[in-house]
């Protein structure tokens, strides 16, 4: 492997980890705070899974936009790279409008968009990479489940 894609690599698990963490650091007050009184659903996970759930789907996430970023011939290169960085950029919005502002109706408005966007980005990564696109599936239900997840909260705290 040359130089240049491993540090093509590094970068782009880096970003979907980045982002992830500032997230969470902006966030970790709402969750040992707000977050512990709200009512949740009897199928809520314990905190302790969303680390290490998230943490993989990122680091996939990192692995998927390093197929695409290499493959510099492909004319969807560039869409998919956007859908990518949507994607991406409402994933980190969720847990701000979730955590930090506890508008639960917001940021079940908002997963619904990241749900699409998953989907685009998927869609667009498969034209391009098919490899790049499965990996994404765990993402994809998982964020189905963080979902239906807070639209149950947002239902039973309303």
């Amino acid at each position: 492997m040359k130089l240049s894609n491993v540090i093509s690599l590094i970068i782009c698990l880096a970003i979907p980890l980045l982002v992830g963490g500032v997230s969470g650091y902006l966030t970790v007050t709402g969750l040992n705070g707000w977050y512990t009184t709200l009512v949740k659903p009897s199928f809520n996970p314990p905190n302790f899974v969303f680390g290490p759930v998230w943490t993989t789907l990122y680091l996939l996430m990192g692995v998927s936009m390093y197929m695409i970023w290499i493959d510099r011939t492909n004319p969807l290169r560039g869409t998919a790279i956007i859908a990518y960085a949507v994607q991406l950029f409402l994933n980190f919005w969720w847990s701000l409008l979730f955590f930090q502002f506890q508008n639960l109706l917001a940021a079940l408005g908002e997963i619904i968009l990241m749900w699409f966007a998953i989907i685009f980005m998927i869609v667009t990564f498969r034209r391009i990479k098919p490899l790049a696109a499965y990996i994404q599936i765990p993402y994809l239900l998982w964020v189905s489940f963080a979902t239906v997840l807070t639209a149950s909260l947002w239902w039973l705290n309303k």
